[in-house]
């Protein structure tokens, strides 16, 4: 095998890292699925627009913040549309732009499914991190992300 350029330790930890990101993710959604009927994806976007100034985010805004194409959150979106958890409204300075609004039934649900996924991160991620750990993480992360992005954005 050729080398990588990578020790086994960092290969390792980038290995880890896939599989564990795949498997909380994947646990996570079936959770919300089961307990909620709420896919993780709609609780992200749901979560991004609650967190939005007036609930509301412009289409291309939300899908960078939900890690989506913008034809793969205007699916998602006609979807969460039709079960009433947002709306879209055209954009007045932007005929070709458009927003997306957390409806009041979105909000509602946003609530009640929070404590099923905060149990879930607590109860395969939290919890396996000493506070010390955690802020290793994060600086890590954040220094991995600012480098792939090429800036100093928050995560």
């Amino acid at each position: 095998m050729a080398s990588t350029g990578i020790d086994t330790d960092r290969l390792d930890a980038w290995r880890g890292l896939l599989v564990t990101h795949a498997a909380l993710v994947k646990r996570l959604n079936e959770e919300l699925e089961q307990e909620m009927g709420l896919p993780l994806p709609w609780y992200e976007v749901l979560l991004h627009l609650n967190e939005a100034q007036e609930g509301s985010l412009r289409m291309g805004d939300l899908a960078r913040r939900a890690l989506l194409t913008p034809s793969g959150l205007t699916r998602l979106v006609d979807r969460m549309e039709g079960a009433g958890l947002v709306e879209r409204k055209a954009c007045g300075s932007d005929r070709r732009g458009s927003w997306c609004t957390l409806t009041p039934a979105g909000r509602k649900k946003l609530k009640d499914a929070a404590p099923v996924h905060v149990r879930g991160v607590d109860q395969y991620f939290a919890r396996h991190l000493t506070k010390d750990e955690a802020k290793t993480l994060s600086k890590a992360l954040a220094k991995m992300l600012a480098d792939v992005r090429g800036d100093c954005q928050p995560l």
